[in-house]
């Protein structure tokens, strides 16, 4: 007969990534039972409801607990502590994320940042990780756009990939070699909504950097959400962002945002690589090449002067980064103006 006492020993060897002890420990297990066909059930009660490394210690749970000679299956439910429990266990130890100083050596840090939604902002930053990619270099994204995640569906990733090891979260990699670390890569499905508050948004992104085995990178580009809050915040504060790429388009309303967005950076002594105009014209190739400006007539002169940069660029409409996109093969875009836009980090 399988007992509780040999049960939570096995359970005492798994250890919580983010704290660094074990759940026993923790009081992370409840609920303990085995039934009369040595089924074990249990409940781990994790640290807050979302933990992005919750799959994890699930799997390695199911691990120690199938280890034991004659259990037949055990059946999991994932819960979560109380917030008098939480202040408990964090009470007592400070959070202890993994040392990943000496398998991660990132070159340069570059965020790509709109201000504004809708300008395009997770398709230039796929785009230009695929520029970089075919031009031999090692490039990592990290999407840091944890409630409104793009970046996997343009890649092609599967929901629910990633895995653990003993150095870290690894990240998922692309046709092209792309490593990629995404919310929508944790969830069961791509349509499953992720309702996080600030400070477990902001808890998401530095586990992507901290706890991510991304190994050797020449660059990591960081796909920001819209606007000037917790999530931009958190990046620039906790990460060496070497500087960003704006995206705006051309009308006046996105330039506006793009300033606020230049604001913050200023305050926070980040500088802007380069400004991209997205979305600029169309060209029509039925009528000579001339470009029809669809959103109004270009502003990105006068945005990069407001920036205070020289180094700016044009991008079309072009229908083809929609279709491949939407099929997860925008790898397989091409067009001299991603040389361009590649040349924006030289």
């Amino acid at each position: 007969m399988i007992t509780e006492t040999q049960l939570l020993d096995v359970l005492s060897g798994v250890i919580d990534p983010e704290i660094g002890r074990n759940l026993v420990e923790l009081n992370m297990i409840r609920d303990l039972k085995v039934s009369e066909d040595n089924v074990v059930s249990f409940t781990i009660a994790l640290t807050i409801p979302g933990c992005p490394l919750k799959n994890q210690i699930e799997n390695d749970a199911r691990a120690a607990v199938m280890s034991l000679k004659g259990v037949k299956d055990a059946q999991i439910t994932m819960g979560a502590m109380s917030a008098e429990e939480r202040q408990a266990v964090f009470g007592k130890t400070t959070p202890d994320l993994p040392k990943l100083n000496q398998f991660n050596k990132i070159g340069k840090v570059v965020a790509v940042m709109s201000g504004k939604g809708g300008v395009g902002k997770s398709s230039i930053t796929a785009l230009l990780a695929s520029q970089l990619a075919c031009q031999g270099k090692k490039v990592g994204v990290l999407d840091a756009d944890i409630t409104g995640p793009s970046i996997p569906k343009l890649f092609g990733l599967k929901s629910g990939g990633l895995r653990g090891s003993e150095q870290g979260i690894l990240p998922e990699i692309t046709a092209n070699g792309v490593r990629v670390i995404s919310a929508n890569l944790l969830v069961p499905s791509e349509e499953v909504a992720i309702i996080w508050r600030g400070p477990m948004i902001a808890s998401a992104i530095k586990q992507f950097w901290n706890d991510v085995l991304w190994g050797t990178l020449d660059v990591l580009l960081v796909d920001l959400p819209p606007g000037t809050s917790d999530a931009a915040l958190t990046v620039m504060q906790t990460l060496p962002v070497n500087g960003v790429v704006m995206v705006s388009t051309p009308q006046q309303l996105a330039g506006l945002v793009v300033r606020k967005a230049d604001s913050m950076l200023k305050q926070l002594g980040i500088p802007v690589i380069g400004v991209v105009e997205n979305m600029s014209y169309y060209p029509c190739d039925q009528n000579h090449g001339v470009r029809h400006e669809i959103f109004g007539p270009s502003h990105v002169d006068e945005l990069a002067e407001a920036i205070g940069t020289t180094r700016m660029l044009r991008l079309p409409l072009d229908p083809q980064v929609t279709l491949l996109g939407d099929a997860g093969k925008i790898e397989e875009y091409t067009s001299p103006d991603l040389e361009k836009l590649a040349a924006l980090l030289n």
